[in-house]
């Protein structure tokens, strides 16, 4: 489970799908996982509790704004924002000998979060019988990175499925002040006092 207290080395902005269909994906136990929300996890704990209880600051920010317009000019020739069996949503898709499932993310400062998020879509297309290739797209730094699921990464996404549950039906979290916070759509709402 990821510390709170420990800090990423750099500052990332925020870059979230446009169309986050937060009821999708695996459901583990009550709660409905997702790759946001896998995402979320790797980020902030108080964060993915928000989200998770619909409280959505993210559309509106500006960062996320800046994430999406890269998105859409980057990739003018790639079908975009594919939702899958009506629950997930991949930035693009390409097809070939394996499906290569796509997302576009802004720097690799979250690389981690990224990883989590590309992972937990892999689980869901392998517990659908299918077999697919995840590729991290980084536009602005002319860099890709495919993602591979290892059994050890299947147990490791196990695990922080069930930690993420455990999270999302307990009570909200304190925000803990991290460097992330300053480009963080969530700021003002966990900071507001102080």
């Amino acid at each position: 489970m990821p510390d709170q207290e420990n800090e990423p080395e750099e500052l990332e902005e925020e870059t979230e799908p446009s169309d986050v269909n937060i009821f999708a994906g695996v459901t583990s136990g009550s709660v409905h996982i997702t790759g946001v929300k896998m995402a979320y996890y790797h980020i902030c704990h108080t964060k993915l509790w928000l989200f998770s209880h619909n409280i959505g600051l993210e559309n509106e920010h500006e960062n996320v704004q800046i994430g999406k317009m890269l998105h859409e000019k980057r990739y003018k020739k790639s079908s975009k924002e594919i939702m899958i069996d009506n629950t997930i949503s991949i930035d693009f898709v390409k097809h070939g000998k394996v499906l290569q499932l796509h997302e576009v993310k802004k720097t690799k400062k979250m690389d981690t979060a990224h990883k989590a998020q590309m992972l937990f879509y892999l689980y869901y297309f392998k517990s659908k019988g299918v077999e697919a290739q995840g590729i991290l797209n980084y536009p602005l730094i002319n860099k890709t990175e495919e993602v591979i699921m290892s059994p050890e990464d299947e147990e490791s996404l196990r695990r922080d499925i069930e930690q993420t549950e455990k999270i999302v039906l307990g009570s909200m979290l304190g925000p803990q002040r991290k460097r992330i916070c300053a480009k963080c759509a969530y700021l003002e709402f966990c900071f507001c006092g102080g």
